[in-house]
């Protein structure tokens, strides 16, 4: 799935991609960049939402769901709602399907995945990224969720990323685990402006989800272990030497 994600350019520059974009309330387009969040810190990202244009906001990364009504099950159960899968978001009865028309888009610059290697101890780590852009949209879900936390409102503003069928490159590269095989759901400039499109109908939202990103549209390459504590800098995605390491076939 897609649980670490970075975001090491200018929060401004996304203007060059959204120009009419606009700041929600006392923003002002502020947000450090970072070479690495991992979800379960369900950590607060900019997200792009339409609410009477394209607006930029902070989100926390990860829904809080109704079902999960005592603390013990949030801190148990809230790291599956950080994905939801393309697939279930026109499934009725499903948490997605309910929030089909609170789209979102969230920027990224890169994104990291595990490789698993026959014979090897450790998985190895990957940075991937677009060939295109500095940054690039993923395809996303928010809801109000409830906080659980004293310090916080009640409700808070809480995002989930959209993941899809991996592409061949990555499905080479996120290739072992439960959740093998799938990759996030990333849109070009033209299908991030339709998905906020507050009119979609369920087709329409079904033909943005359709889209694969091409692998040669991503550059890719090894990078120490994301799970080690380490400064937050670019020295997180510097690229990583594994002796004997298979290519990738592309």
């Amino acid at each position: 799935m897609c649980y670490d994600i970075a975001f090491t350019a200018n929060i401004e520059s996304i203007h060059q991609y959204l120009p009419q974009l606009k700041a929600a309330g006392d923003l002002n387009l502020n947000f450090d960049a970072t070479w690495h969040k991992i979800g379960m810190s369900f950590p607060q990202w900019p997200v792009i939402t339409y609410q009477d244009g394209f607006q930029l906001n902070k989100f926390v990364w990860g829904p809080i769901p109704k079902m999960l009504n005592t603390i013990e099950k949030v801190k148990k159960q809230r790291q599956l709602f950080l994905n939801a899968r393309s697939e279930k978001v026109l499934e009725p009865g499903t948490l997605w399907h309910a929030i089909r028309h609170q789209r979102c888009l969230v920027p990224a610059t890169g994104f990291f995945e595990y490789r698993q290697i026959p014979g090897w101890k450790n998985k190895v780590a990957y940075y991937i990224k677009s060939k295109e852009q500095e940054i690039f949209f993923i395809a996303g879900l928010w809801a109000l969720s409830n906080s659980w936390d004293a310090d916080k409102p009640d409700r808070i503003p809480t995002f989930t990323i959209l993941t899809r069928k991996a592409n061949d490159i990555m499905a080479q590269i996120h290739n072992g685990g439960d959740n093998a095989g799938r990759m996030p759901m990333m849109l070009t400039n033209e299908l991030a402006e339709k998905w906020l499109n507050p009119n979609l109908t369920d087709e329409e939202i079904l033909s943005v989800l359709h889209y694969e990103q091409p692998s040669q549209l991503l550059d890719f390459w090894p990078v120490n272990s994301v799970r080690k504590v380490k400064p937050d800098d670019s020295s997180v995605i510097a690229p990583a030497v594994y002796e004997g390491l298979p290519a990738l076939l592309t």
